[in-house]
């Protein structure tokens, strides 16, 4: 994985992530080529980069680590890890107080220091993520405490075009 230079962004060449949170969208472009665009659900707190805030942070980001590859939709993970669970309105029933990741991980790492790295703003010491979540829960509209919410069929989608590596602008 090679990390992406800002100098370098957006890329002429190769695939990176737009990620418009004022229209709540995701488009997978490869240079300045639209390849597909998919709603998402950003945070419901707004745009922020503050630890604490459940927020979602702006800028150039880049995919740090892709993880889940191989699980089946509707894995469940806590901690980056799968809990050996899938998903189901049972297991919702069981446990309503979780936020749910599910099917594969995105994390993201920021490369603009003092704005989403370092500090009390870095993207990937607050675990900002690009993660599957429930059918039921909305899309289109700030829901999250922060990720960026996809549902599995998104997700799947994005995790194939997007390695880790992969350059993510997040903007409003």
């Amino acid at each position: 994985m090679r990390t992406p230079q800002l100098a370098d962004l957006p890329p002429e060449h190769g695939v990176w992530l737009e990620i418009d949170l004022g229209a709540q969208s995701l488009t997978i472009r490869e240079g300045d080529v639209c390849r597909e665009t998919f709603s998402i659900s950003s945070g419901e707190n707004g745009i922020g980069q503050h630890e604490g805030s459940g927020q979602t942070p702006v800028g150039w980001h880049y995919v740090r680590a892709a993880i889940g590859n191989g699980l089946p939709a509707g894995s469940v993970f806590r901690g980056r890890r799968p809990s050996g669970e899938v998903f189901s309105p049972e297991l919702a029933r069981v446990h309503p107080e979780r936020d749910w990741i599910l099917t594969r991980i995105l994390w993201l790492c920021g490369l603009e220091r003092g704005v989403n790295r370092g500090g009390d703003v870095d993207s990937q010491r607050r675990y900002i993520y690009l993660h599957g979540t429930p059918a039921d829960q909305p899309m289109g509209t700030p829901a999250s405490h922060g990720c960026i919410r996809l549902r599995d069929e998104t997700l799947l989608a994005v995790f194939e075009a997007a390695p880790a590596g992969t350059p993510v602008w997040l903007h409003d």
